[in-house]
């Protein structure tokens, strides 16, 4: 009988031997509760399927700590030192396009020799810098930034109904096929050069471009012009302006047309033009795209002629797509965002005149 007893002894710690080490944390909360239910921790332990010693070291930490959390672990130690730390975050503070590999190099008394890349990579992980792609913007000069800084001063304080008598206008140009550089294919080895892995692309950028003009309001937009090749001073005195900007402003009394300073907006015959049909124009500082919400229906159409179930295949049908989609975005999508020159300004100004996220 007494061989018995340990022959059942034997299995029953070979069976829980077997059994997860580890509890889950959705379930370390319920073997708790059914020991404070008065439930023995062999029950417990068959119940969630794990080892004895497992639930007795899981209440034990509970009243320890009063948690069911690990405890945190030490993990493997670091080939740097506190100091080299403080040396890789400052050097990529001070220089933040400086190279991973560059720092591995020149990092100071490193005691180990086989420091990489992927260490540096991982310092800086745990001081908050990941490697990102950046912004692209225009450069920006001091004057630049004293116009812009100015300019949001005096706007900072229009009211929605003043910037409802405003239509931004400016002309924009959409390619046929795109070249932003992100385009990824998945393939196996030695698949680099088969055809369903090789992307086709003229080298000068074939299958051309569509210029347009247009502009939007709070409550209102013009039609989209297309212009066949570029637009100069000229032909946006002749083109543009008497057909489209001024019978625009004559049909909605009190409004302040918008553009930027392109040359063909700030030639002198443009000037001219616009004074003697008492078109008041919206004084613009150079260089702020990120003023001008028509910027931002620009991508929108962009993306709407993209995601089209049949995309243009030639010049005609892209021509044709921007159209039709100019006419089928909303007036609220537009309305909102001239409703975001309020916060622009106040972006802008935040910014001291710089770069904003808009």
């Amino acid at each position: 009988m007494k061989t018995q007893d340990t022959k059942e002894a034997f299995l029953l710690t070979l069976e829980n031997t077997k059994r997860k080490s580890r509890l889950p944390a959705h379930l370390r909360e319920r073997a708790l509760g059914m020991l404070q239910g008065g439930m023995r921790t062999a029950d417990v332990a068959r119940a969630k399927d794990c080892n004895v010693r497992t639930v007795r070291c899981q209440r034990q930490r509970y009243r320890e700590t009063g948690q069911t959390a690990d405890r945190p672990r030490s993990g493997r130690p670091h080939v740097t030192t506190p100091a080299q730390d403080r040396y890789i975050r400052t050097s990529h503070l001070q220089d933040r396009y400086k190279m991973a590999t560059t720092t591995a190099r020149v990092t100071p008394e490193t005691l180990n020799p086989s420091i990489s890349a992927q260490t540096v990579r991982n310092r800086l992980r745990e001081a908050g810098l990941r490697v990102c792609r950046p912004v692209v913007r225009q450069v920006l000069t001091r004057r630049h930034w004293h116009q812009r800084c100015l300019w949001a001063q005096t706007h900072r304080c229009w009211t929605r109904q003043d910037w409802q008598k405003v239509p931004f206008t400016d002309e924009s140009r959409f390619c046929l096929t795109r070249g932003d550089g992100w385009i990824c294919v998945y393939r196996r080895r030695n698949e680099r050069y088969t055809e369903v892995c090789t992307l086709e692309r003229d080298q000068f950028g074939g299958g051309g471009s569509v210029m347009v003009w247009g502009g939007v309001s709070q409550h209102h937009r013009t039609e989209l012009v297309v212009i066949a090749g570029n637009l100069n001073a000229v032909r946006y005195r002749k083109e543009i302006l008497p057909p489209h900007v001024v019978p625009f402003l004559q049909a909605h009394s009190d409004m302040t047309l918008q553009h930027d300073n392109a040359t063909s907006h700030t030639a002198h015959s443009v000037r001219d033009f616009l004074q003697d049909r008492n078109v008041s124009a919206l004084p613009w500082p150079e260089k702020s795209p990120d003023l001008n919400p028509i910027e931002h229906v620009w991508d929108l159409l962009d993306r709407r002629v993209r995601a089209r179930a049949i995309p243009p295949r030639n010049v005609q049908e892209l021509a044709s797509a921007l159209v039709e989609e100019w006419g089928s975005i909303s007036q609220q999508e537009l309305a909102n965002l001239i409703q975001s020159m309020r916060r622009r300004c106040t972006a802008l100004l935040n910014a001291a005149g710089g770069h904003t996220r808009y």
